[in-house]
C-alpha cells in the first residue's frame, strides 16, 4: 500500500491550497485517514482527520480555514486550506491510522510530504 500526496506549493497569504493524498494497492478499507504538517526545527503536528463515517477534528490552529474530507470510493483524503498565512509554510503528509489489505491490516502508513510555502 502506498500513499501519493500532492497539490503542495507557493500561495500568497490569505490564498488558498487543496492537497490530495491518494492510497494505493490492495485495499479492501480504509479506518481514518488525516493530515499533519512538520515546519523545520518543529515537531510533527496533527492537523484534522476524518473517520471512515465522515466525523472530522481539528486541531485549533487551522480550525475555521482547513477543511479536511475523503472519498472513500477513490481512497482519497483531501485537506482545502483557505486564507492560508506564512505561518503554515510547512511539509505536509498524509497519514492512515489502520487499513485493511487482503492479507491482513495494515498501520500508520505515511505519505512522502508535500511542501507548502506562504509568502506574506
Amino acid at each position: 500500500v502506498q500513499l501519493q500526496a500532492s497539490g503542495g506549493g507557493l500561495v500568497q497569504a490569505g490564498g488558498s491550497l487543496r492537497l490530495s493524498c491518494v492510497a494505493s494497492g490492495s485495499i479492501v478499507s480504509i479506518n481514518n485517514m488525516g493530515w499533519y504538517r512538520q515546519a523545520p526545527g518543529k515537531q510533527r503536528e496533527l492537523l484534522a482527520t476524518v473517520t471512515n463515517g465522515g466525523s472530522t477534528n481539528y486541531a485549533d490552529s487551522v480550525k475555521g480555514r482547513f477543511t479536511i474530507s475523503r472519498d472513500n470510493a477513490k481512497n482519497t483524503v483531501y485537506l482545502q486550506m483557505n486564507s492560508l498565512k506564512p505561518e503554515d509554510t510547512a511539509v505536509y503528509y498524509c497519514n492512515v491510522d489502520r487499513l485493511s489489505t487482503p492479507w491482513g491490516p495494515e498501520y500508520n502508513a505515511w505519505g512522502q510530504g508535500t511542501q507548502v510555502t506562504v509568502s506574506s
